[in-house]
């Protein structure tokens, strides 16, 4: 076998085989001899029929396509592997001569991997807002682990105050007619989680237990119950029980509960440095992020529309997969929102090219940089993912498959190539946006006939009556 290698454009190859005609011929034999048995020939029983006999019937070319599924993917390997091709889609194969006794010919043409022509992606000026560790930012930290302590505790002595957790009954009702869904009993109800129409939950504070009040509240004008939206309605309700929930005070013993540290002082040093190792993280995320970007932009290519074709597929499945996870199908899904799957892969396009280009600028950046890792620094690349995943390093590293190692190598190359974009790129905060200035800004509708001044309102986003769903 022997071929020829021609590249038609930046993302497309073609290739020219001919293959010997004493191979080719020793293929349609192996044909012939695992098709007979399919082929009815008059006279003979089914796999008796002698080869020229079948060829005579339905013509020499009945073993041709069996003779090429045989031949075509050992040729077709051995030259994309040779030539270090990265085909991205199914070959379009063209024929040249076919036949007994010849030497066998075709061609075909293949998109691949496009040639990146880089641009600039060192040194790049960008604007990036960096974040600081603050004190609300420490003040939210502590409060969730001072959250995970906090105990439930039934009130008695005093009514519904915001925050407090209510059983409760209720009974709904639209012009004094019930509707579905408008009535529970021993339904559970924080107050202030906005879970229900906006004024049901405010009108419960002051509530004692055993209290009765009926409250007046309004269905949002964009509800899912059409039959329901935009109307009035009265919840006639009445408080079951009312719980609490009791925090720790935020002391030497609070911290001994929730962390390895005696201190509460100690406790808070060390919120501080996990916070600020965050978001040192996320500033250099967020730089990677803008010099990839620019960098992309800089770079040129031609994407074949097969790369993105199936990045779309590969985004609908991680997504379908997601569903299911949370009990959805995607057809319901489909229904629920009113799309279809044409329409929401056309509305991914976008985003599966953006994430092509980036991932072919990057691997031309590693070549360029030769960003091999060392060591070093795939170890901390394995030590990262099994923090990630809450595992020991060690016994993590032992349970990894060869395969798995190559994608932490490649990872680490990747943070390489990347850190050498971040460290020589300039990065200044983005400039806050500017003040219209006063003649810009004035009314330049001086010969338009004046109207009455009105008032605007803003109407705002309403959430269903029904408990939020995930």
């Amino acid at each position: 076998m022997s071929y020829t290698y021609e590249k038609v454009s930046g993302n497309k190859a073609k290739l020219t085989f001919t293959v010997p005609a004493e191979q080719f011929d020793e293929a349609l034999q192996k044909a012939f001899l695992k098709v007979r048995g399919r082929i009815n020939v008059p006279g003979f029983r089914r796999g008796k029929a002698p080869r020229r006999m079948i060829e005579t019937l339905y013509g020499e070319s009945v073993f041709y396509d069996e003779a090429l599924d045989a031949i075509f993917p050992d040729v077709y390997r051995e030259a994309v592997k040779e030539l270090d091709l990265h085909p991205v889609d199914q070959p379009e194969v063209e024929m040249d001569e076919i036949g007994a006794g010849k030497d066998l010919k075709f061609h075909l043409e293949v998109f691949v991997r496009p040639d990146v022509t880089l641009g600039d992606y060192k040194g790049l000026e960008v604007e990036v807002a960096q974040q600081k560790v603050t004190d609300e930012m420490i003040d939210a930290r502590i409060a969730q682990d001072q959250e995970k302590v906090s105990r439930t505790v039934d009130v008695e002595d005093r009514p519904v105050q915001n925050g407090d957790t209510v059983n409760l009954n209720y009974a709904g009702t639209v012009d004094g007619v019930a509707f579905d869904g408008g009535t529970a009993e021993n339904q559970t109800l924080t107050i202030g989680s906005n879970q229900f129409i906006p004024g049901f939950e405010e009108q419960m504070i002051g509530m004692n237990i055993g209290e009765e009040k009926d409250l007046n509240v309004t269905f949002p004008a964009q509800y899912h119950a059409e039959n329901l939206a935009g109307k009035d309605a009265v919840f006639h309700v009445k408080v079951n029980s009312i719980q609490a929930t009791e925090k720790p005070a935020l002391d030497d013993d609070f911290a001994a509960d929730v962390s390895e540290f005696n201190t509460f002082a100690e406790y808070r040093e060390n919120v501080v440095k996990e916070l600020t190792k965050q978001v040192e993280e996320s500033n250099a995320n967020a730089i990677e992020n803008a010099v990839m970007e620019k960098a992309v932009a800089n770079a040129q290519m031609d994407v074949p529309a097969a790369m993105i074709d199936d990045q779309v597929d590969y985004m609908i499945q991680d997504m379908e997969m997601n569903m299911r996870y949370q009990g959805l199908k995607m057809e319901d899904f489909l229904k629920y929102t009113g799309q279809t799957l044409d329409a929401m892969k056309l509305s991914y396009r976008g985003e599966a090219e953006r994430r092509v280009k980036t991932e072919l600028v990057m691997e031309a950046i590693r070549k360029a940089e030769g960003a091999e890792p060392t060591e070093e620094e795939i170890e901390a690349e394995i030590k990262r993912q099994a923090e990630s995943m809450g595992r020991d390093a060690e016994d993590f590293k032992k349970s990894l498959t060869d395969s798995q190692k190559d994608y932490l190598k490649d990872n680490a190359e990747i943070r390489k190539a990347l850190k050498v974009m971040r460290e020589s790129a300039k990065v200044s905060e983005p400039k806050p946006a500017e003040e219209p200035k006063a003649e810009e800004a004035a009314d330049t509708s001086k010969d338009e006939p004046k109207q009455p001044a009105r008032r605007r309102t803003t109407k705002k986003t309403e959430k269903p009556a029904e408990e939020a769903e995930a």
